[in-house]
């Protein structure tokens, strides 16, 4: 019998963090941060999707070869050659996948993108402990993913707090009012409303239309999920947002390029 969504969610938090507990027994803080502190500078991650959203729209273009809800994506996955093409389409950005339980991702995928990828990286993990912050930058990450639906403030803070320390940014993700009001008490520069119901794992704009006033026009938003066409990124704009995370219907492109490019009109 497969799991609910809820319980998904929970067998996520708990998976990753033994993940956590295994990283800290099998390597030290000083070296990780050494090695995070070794890396060149990180890329700006949000002030490169400003600018390129005052050109055309912003597109985080994800490397994702499965989900939780919908299994694999894509059989044929080529990681770098997907980066390849996302880049040549003129995406802003790539969002890259860590997670193996339920994403079929790596760190090992992250490091051959990183290689041959010139463009801001997005690590999208499920960020639970300040040492996840340390191995993003060291595989040479110039962002990271927090969900405010699995953390408290204070984790929040301690998160955001090293990551600014090492030079990354943070896409804060929401996906109801009180978590972006969450999200603006503990400082987020960057906030994402995800259209993915964490309960049901449903996917509507409507989401974004619902909050999207709740954040200040001032600051970067990024729509996430749930985002397939040109209309829909008219509409979202419509709605303040700067940028677009953008994961599945890419992937299930033939040619992952030409998806990039009618998406972000370059």
């Amino acid at each position: 019998m497969p799991e609910e969504p809820q319980d998904i969610l929970k067998a996520i938090a708990a998976y990753k963090r033994e993940e956590v507990r295994e990283l800290k027994r099998t390597t030290s803080i000083d070296r990780l941060t050494s090695i995070a502190r070794f890396q060149k500078p990180a890329l700006g991650f949000a002030d490169h999707l400003k600018k390129i959203s005052r050109l055309r729209p912003a597109i985080i273009a994800e490397v994702k070869k499965a989900s939780p809800s919908k299994s694999v994506i894509r059989h044929d996955f080529d990681p770098v050659a997907i980066a390849e093409g996302y880049a040549e389409g003129g995406a802003a950005c790539l969002s890259v996948l860590t997670d193996g339980p339920s994403f079929q991702g790596s760190v090992e995928i992250f490091k051959s993108v990183r290689r041959v990828s010139k463009l801001p990286m997005l690590r999208k993990d499920f960020i639970l402990d300040p040492i996840q912050v340390l191995e993003s930058r060291g595989m040479g990450a110039d962002a990271i993913l927090v969900i405010m639906a699995m953390l408290d403030d204070r984790a929040v803070r301690q998160i955001m707090f090293l990551a600014d320390e090492l030079g990354m940014d943070v896409l804060v993700e929401t996906h109801t009012a009180e978590e972006i009001q969450r999200a603006l008490n503990v400082g987020a520069r960057i906030i994402g409303i995800n259209n993915r119901n964490l309960k049901t794992f449903e996917t509507t704009l409507d989401n974004f239309d619902k909050l999207s006033s709740l954040v200040p026009a001032t600051m970067p938003l990024i729509a996430e999920s749930g985002i397939s066409s040109r209309g829909d990124i008219q509409f979202l704009t419509r709605l303040g947002a700067t940028g677009f995370l953008i994961g599945e219907s890419l992937m299930r492109r033939e040619n992952v390029e030409i998806g990039a490019r009618y998406l972000s009109g370059a």
